[in-house]
């Protein structure tokens, strides 16, 4: 009896925030699989999920290009940022990642508070699209360090957002709380005559126990205090918007993906008609995607999914949770590998992830950990795929009844 070894392996993981992107991740595993099966086919496939790295990635992926831009920056400040061109069916997309000018990394720790930052830069990076002549856009939303409900954007591409008084707002959601009116007459002349899509979370609400005020407030550095504060004012501005411009079968509120990065969903939907889709319909979609993923599934023998961590929010709209739902459909085992395993981390097995491991073996510093991310994942594949072969070969000999 001989023991089947894969002869074709797909690894589709995500990045690993502050220290590998997809693409790095994905050729670090291949590399640790072929230590063990030199003449195995190993399918790379990088997940783009809407946050950093997003524009990068599509645009290599699809011979595109990345334009730089200078735009406000979080906090108020100046950064470079950047945009995507995509190229060959997708030529006319833009993809705009919305990290790129309002992400959390850009916000120094010292002045991490959601309810002061602002995505003004997001809007002036869509603005810039549009001026370039994009005939779709697609927002990818993660990694935000905003939750100003997408004011910020709204007024870079000519919004007024007006107190009872009639003078303009600050930057910042707390203060949407004193918002009395929006004036549309200086909006982007191409702002609502083109396709704008959201590539977000759908599980991410503006308001209520799940809203993102009282969900990522916390993440992003909001005391309680602070929290409540940003809550009311989030709740407040639903109300305005929906009162301006509604939006026929969308609940500004709670609706699917209403607090894409911090509420940008809610803002844009409400007065640009924005559409608020799941990310990875849109992101891993053909016309958008280099190949296609599902294909690549039904081929392999065993994939290979990795994100910085597996824990109880992998469930909810991760990239190795996408992954897993098509891999079952397929009857394809999966393998995630993880920088670190968190708190819930064994309840991915419920979701089609049949096995979970650490590129972790021992304790180290964060710091640490990241500068060694390549080699580290690297190993870990290779341990994973050594275990795989051991269980292969335990079965062959019939020593080895898997469970059902």
């Amino acid at each position: 009896m001989s023991m089947h070894i894969p002869q074709r392996v797909l690894v589709a993981p995500s990045g690993f925030k502050e220290s590998l992107g997809a693409d790095a991740v994905a050729a670090a595993i291949a590399a640790g699989i072929r230590r063990v099966i030199p003449g195995v086919q190993v399918d790379e496939y990088p997940v783009p999920d809407g946050g950093e790295g997003t524009a990068e990635l599509l645009a290599a992926t699809t011979g595109g290009d990345l334009v730089p831009e200078t735009v406000t920056g979080p906090v108020g400040d100046p950064v470079l940022a950047h945009w995507a061109r995509l190229g060959g069916a997708a030529a006319g997309t833009a993809v705009i990642e919305m990290a790129a000018a309002a992400g959390l990394r850009l916000v120094p720790h010292g002045m991490r508070d959601p309810g002061a930052t602002t995505t003004r830069g997001v809007g002036e990076l869509i603005a810039a699209a549009l001026d370039d002549g994009a005939t779709r856009v697609i927002v990818g939303c993660g990694d935000s360090g905003t939750s100003d409900g997408g004011a910020g954007a709204l007024t870079a591409l000519g919004v007024r957002i007006l107190d009872s008084h009639g003078d303009e707002l600050p930057d910042g959601g707390t203060h949407l709380g004193r918002a009395a009116s929006i004036d549309l007459a200086g909006l982007h002349p191409r702002a609502r005559d083109v396709e704008i899509v959201l590539a977000c979370n759908v599980h991410n609400v503006l308001c209520g126990p799940r809203g993102v005020a009282r969900v990522f407030g916390p993440q992003k550095g909001a005391t309680p205090e602070q929290v409540e504060q940003l809550s009311s004012a989030l709740e407040h501005w639903a109300e305005l918007l929906a009162r301006t411009q509604p939006v026929t079968g969308l609940d500004l509120r709670t609706g699917p993906g209403t607090g894409a990065s911090g509420g940008l969903g809610a803002g844009l939907a409400a007065v640009l008609g924005a559409r608020l889709a799941p990310r990875f319909d849109v992101l891993l979609d053909p016309a958008v995607a280099p190949c296609d993923l599902d294909a690549l599934i039904d081929a392999a023998d065993l994939v290979v999914t990795a994100e910085g961590a597996i824990d109880f929010q992998t469930p909810r709209g991760k990239v190795p949770a996408e992954i897993a739902a098509r891999a079952r459909a397929a009857g394809v085992p999966v393998l995630g590998i993880a920088g670190s395993l968190g708190s819930g981390a064994p309840d991915v097995h419920d979701i089609g992830i049949d096995a979970i491991a650490s590129i972790l073996t021992v304790p180290m510093e964060l710091a640490q950990a990241v500068e060694h991310g390549d080699a580290l994942l690297r190993d870990a594949a290779e341990r994973c795929m050594r275990m795989i072969l051991l269980g292969s070969a335990l079965s062959a000999r019939g020593a080895l009844p898997l469970a059902a």
